[in-house]
């Protein structure tokens, strides 16, 4: 199987790094992507920073490409809206649909309207500086880029519910989490695969075995 891997807010595809290596040695391809504007180099234009519809657009852009049967499409945080965006359009190039402690859209949503109080006043504190850039929150790693505003603001819109599988990784509760009741509610829908990596919101970077041993199982 082939994983492609979307990262959360302000981070790049560096942050699946010890997950891609394991999981290729378990005989997987991997392409963890770093999302238009966050790259290490910094952002292209601080005139037009990009929107969903941008992060969407570029990670269908890599499926379409794609020659590989089975793909499992991964996202972090933020990134579920963008891989249930890219799932709405082509849902028949993928096998699977993974959300690793990820906003989980309905048509209309934007991670704005999904999020906490605590990260909408993030955003705007983040913000202050020119309006179109949120700054690193304090902790992240130092590889971890503004991440341009609109693409929190930006609602999605969805047609549909994707029928391929779907699955649901939750951190487990951690302070400000903004997915208790989403985990409540997955945690016993039937028509989701539901497992919980008990160690935080940045399962990648703090239980990357644990999280590749997990997504190897999906796979199989």
């Amino acid at each position: 199987m082939k994983f492609v891997m979307v990262p959360g807010g302000w981070q790049g595809g560096w942050v699946f790094d010890e997950v891609a290596e394991e999981l290729r040695l378990s005989g997987h391809q991997v392409e963890a992507v770093t999302l238009s504007g966050l790259e290490l180099d910094g952002p292209a234009s601080l005139e037009n920073p990009p929107n969903l519809d941008t992060h969407i657009d570029q990670v269908a852009e890599i499926i379409n490409s794609d020659d590989e049967a089975r793909i499992a499409l991964c996202g972090h945080s933020y990134a579920g809206l963008v891989i249930a965006g890219v799932a709405d359009r082509l849902a028949d190039r993928l096998d699977h649909l993974v959300f690793i402690d990820a906003y989980v859209p309905e048509d209309g949503d934007s991670c704005w309207s999904l999020t906490s109080d605590a990260f909408r006043d993030l955003f705007i504190a983040g913000a202050r500086t020119d309006g179109r850039w949120v700054a690193v929150p304090d902790g992240l790693d130092p590889r971890a880029r503004p991440h341009p505003l609109p693409s929190f603001l930006q609602s999605i819109t969805l047609a549909g519910v994707p029928t391929l599988p779907r699955t649901f990784i939750s951190g487990g509760p951690w302070p400000g989490t903004p997915f208790a009741l989403l985990t409540e509610r997955l945690r016993t829908d039937p028509t989701w695969q539901f497992h919980e990596i008990p160690v935080g919101h940045n399962i990648a970077r703090r239980d990357p075995h644990s999280l590749a041993t997990l997504l190897d199982t999906l796979a199989d």
